[in-house]
C-alpha cells in the first residue's frame, strides 16, 4: 500500500541541511588545493633562483615556507576531514528514526516481513559520506585550474595535459559502462546466497534431523556458484580497467617529462619549469584517477540513496495525531475484507461483527479459513485491507501505534521473542514497571517458573528465545500480551504448545480477563477451552457461517443433545 505525499523528502532535506559543512569543506578544499602548488613553487625556486644564485639563505627562507605551508596544508585536511565526519553522524542522526520507522512500515506491509535492508542502505552512505572518497569531488573542479597554471609555464605542455585530462575522463567513463552492470549483479547474487543460508540456518534442526542437508548444499552451492562467477566478473573487469589506467597515467608522467625536456633543448623551457610542469600535471591528474578507484563505492552509495529515497516516498512519516480517549474493549468490524497482494482470491470475504466490551470469543473454524488473517486484522497488523476495525466506534488508525499498543494484547501463531531478557520480553522492550512485570507472569502462571531460572526474570532467552521450550516461549509471550493490563487482547492458537498446567494456567487467565472486563478473541482448535467463551465466531472459506452466544451457536450447529456441544463443533468445523 503506498503513500502518496507532496511533502519535501526528508532525505533532499537533511543532505541539505549540511549545506554549512558543505561549504566550508569547499572553502578548505580550495586552501589544499592552493597549498598544492607549493612543491611546484618550491622546484621553480631551487631550480631557477636557489641554483643560479648559491644563496643558502634564500634556500632556508624558502624551505621554512614550503614546511609552514605543508603544515598548515595539513591541518587543513584534518579540519575539513572532522566536518565530514561530523556531517555524516548528523545526517544519521537526522535519518535513522526516520529510515527505522519506514523499514518497519516497508517489512510489515511486504509479502516476506524482514527483508527491508534500508538500515544498512543509509549506513552506507554515512561510510561514504564520510570516507575519503568524497574528497574527489571537491578537488576535481581545481583539475582545470591547475591546467590553467601548466599554460603559464608552457602552452604545449598545457594542451598535452586537456589531452590526457580527456583521456583520463573517457576512461572513467568507459570503466563505468564495463563495470557497473557487474557490481549490481554480483551484489544481488550475493544478497541471494546469503539470504538463503540465513533462512535454512534458523530451521536447521528439522534439516538436520530428516536429513536435508545435502539437498540444501546443493540448493545452497547454485547460488552461491552464481554469487562467485559475478564477482569474479566484476574483479576482472576492474583489474583490467585499474591496469589501463595505471598504463595511461605512467605514460602521460613520462610524456610530459620528454615535452619538457624538448623544450628545454629548444630553450624555451627551463630545467625547473620542466620538473614543475611534471609535478603540476601530477596534482591535475590525481582527482581524476581517484575518481576511477571510488567509483565502485559511490555506485554502492548512489544505488543506496534511491532505495533510500523510494523508501522514505513510499512510507513518509506520519504527521502527530492528536491524543484521544484510550479504547475500553467494544470492538466492532465492518465490511472486513483482507487480500494478499499478488492474488486474485481474498482471504476474507467483508465480514461484519459486532463485540461488547468484556466479551471473550472463540474464533474456530477449518485450517485455511482465515482465522489467523482475522486475528492479524483486528490488531490491525495485516496489511491489505479493506473495511474497517473500530474500537468504541472509532477506527484502529485513528491512534498512532505507540498510544495504542499498550491497550492491545497480542500472542500470534508464531511465536515472536526477542533477544534480551525476560523482563524486557515482558515489558515489550519499554519502560519496565516491575509490579506490572510481575503480575502479567503470575497471571499466566509462569513466576515460579521464571525464579528457577538462573538470573530469574534477568534471564536472557538468547535470538527469537531459542533457549526456551515451545510451552515456555508461548507462555512467556501470553505474559507480554497481557502486560499492563489491554483492553483488547488477540490470542491466536494460544494453546498449541501447552502441556495440562498449561492450558489451565490459560483458562485461569481468561477467565481473569473476562472478571476486569477485557475482550478477548481466541482463535483455536483445540475445543476443550470453550468453556470460558462466551461468544463463538466460526468462519468457512473467509466468510462468518456462525456468530453469536456459544450456547445459541452450538445449539444452531448440534442440535442432538445427546453428544457433547463441543464434539459436535469439531466435528462440523
Amino acid at each position: 500500500m503506498r503513500h502518496e505525499t507532496s511533502s519535501p523528502n526528508p532525505l533532499i532535506l537533511s543532505l541539505l541541511s549540511l549545506r554549512k559543512e558543505l561549504f566550508w569543506v569547499g572553502l578548505f578544499s580550495m586552501i589544499v588545493n592552493v597549498l598544492m602548488l607549493t612543491p611546484t613553487i618550491y622546484l621553480l625556486q631551487l631550480y631557477d633562483r636557489v641554483f643560479m644564485s648559491h644563496s643558502e639563505l634564500t634556500l632556508l627562507v624558502v624551505t621554512i615556507l614550503m614546511i609552514l605551508f605543508y603544515a598548515v596544508m595539513a591541518v587543513v585536511e584534518w579540519l575539513r576531514s572532522r566536518l565530514l565526519i561530523r556531517g555524516g553522524v548528523r545526517l544519521d542522526e537526522a535519518l535513522n528514526r526516520l529510515v527505522f520507522d519506514a523499514s518497519y512500515e516497508n517489512s510489515l506491509k511486504s509479502a516476506v516481513p524482514g527483508q527491508a535492508g534500508q538500515l544498512n542502505d543509509l549506513a552506507t552512505i554515512r561510510q561514504f559520506f564520510t570516507g575519503t572518497g568524497i574528497f574527489a569531488f571537491f578537488d576535481i573542479p581545481w583539475t582545470p585550474i591547475y591546467i590553467a597554471v601548466i599554460f603559464l609555464l608552457s602552452p604545449l605542455i598545457g594542451w598535452i595535459s586537456i589531452l590526457f585530462a580527456a583521456v583520463q575522463l573517457l576512461v572513467a567513463w568507459l570503466s563505468h559502462r564495463a563495470t557497473v552492470r557487474d557490481i549490481e549483479l554480483a551484489a544481488e547474487t550475493d544478497n541471494k546466497s546469503s539470504a538463503f543460508l540465513e533462512g535454512k540456518l534458523r530451521n536447521i534442526e528439522a534439516a538436520h534431523s530428516m536429513g536435508m542437508i545435502a539437498g540444501l548444499r546443493e540448493r545452497w552451492l547454485q547460488y552461491h556458484e552464481h554469487a562467485v562467477e559475478a564477482g569474479v566478473r566484476m574483479h576482472y573487469r576492474q583489474h583490467r580497467q585499474l591496469a589501463i589506467s595505471k598504463f595511461l597515467r605512467y605514460c602521460m608522467q613520462s610524456l610530459t617529462l620528454g615535452a619538457g625536456a624538448l623544450l628545454v633543448i629548444e630553450g624555451k623551457m627551463s630545467p625547473g619549469g620542466m620538473i614543475a610542469a611534471n609535478v603540476m600535471m601530477s596534482k591535475a591528474l590525481q582527482p581524476l584517477d581517484l575518481a576511477i578507484v571510488i567509483w565502485k563505492p559511490f555506485i554502492h552509495a548512489f544505488d543506496a540513496f534511491r532505495r533510500l529515497d523510494l523508501l522514505l516516498k513510499l512510507h513518509p512519516q506520519r504527521p502527530d495525531q492528536p491524543s484521544q480517549p484510550l479504547p475500553e474493549g467494544d470492538v466492532r468490524i465492518a465490511g472486513l475484507i483482507a487480500t494478499v497482494k499478488g492474488r486474485q482470491e481474498r482471504i476474507l470475504h467483508g465480514l461484519d461483527a459486532s463485540v461488547p466490551r468484556g466479551s471473550v470469543v472463540a474464533i474456530v473454524g477449518p485450517s485455511g479459513s482465515g482465522k489467523s488473517t482475522l486475528a492479524r486484522c483486528l490488531v490491525g497488523a495485516w496489511p491489505e485491507v479493506k473495511g474497517t476495525v473500530l474500537y468504541d466506534e472509532k477506527p484502529i488508525g485513528t491512534w498512532s501505534r505507540e498510544e495504542i499498543g499498550p491497550r492491545i494484547g497480542y500472542l500470534p501463531q508464531d511465536i515472536e521473542l526477542f533477544e534480551g531478557s525476560v523482563v524486557e520480553n515482558i515489558a515489550r522492550f519499554g519502560k519496565i514497571d516491575a509490579a506490572a512485570v510481575i503480575d502479567a507472569a503470575q497471571r499466566t502462571g509462569i513466576h515460579e517458573m521464571l525464579l528457577r531460572f538462573p538470573k530469574g526474570y534477568n534471564t536472557r532467552i538468547g535470538e527469537s528465545g531459542g533457549v526456551l521450550s515451545a510451552g515456555q516461549r508461548q507462555r512467556l509471550a501470553l505474559a507480554r500480551a497481557l502486560y499492563g493490563d489491554p483492553s483488547v487482547i488477540v490470542l491466536d492458537e494460544p494453546n498449541a504448545n501447552l502441556d495440562d498446567a498449561g492450558e489451565h494456567s490459560l483458562a485461569q487467565a481468561i477467565l481473569d480477563l473476562k472478571s476486569r472486563g477485557r475482550t478477548v478473541f481466541l482463535v483455536t482448535h483445540r475445543m476443550n477451552i470453550l468453556s470460558v467463551v462466551d461468544r463463538l465466531l466460526v468462519l468457512k472459506e473467509g466468510r462468518i457461517a456462525h456468530f453469536g452466544l456459544r450456547d445459541v451457536v452450538l445449539d444452531a450447529m448440534c442440535p442432538q443433545p445427546v453428544q457433547p456441544a463441543v464434539d459436535a463443533v469439531c466435528e462440523q468445523i
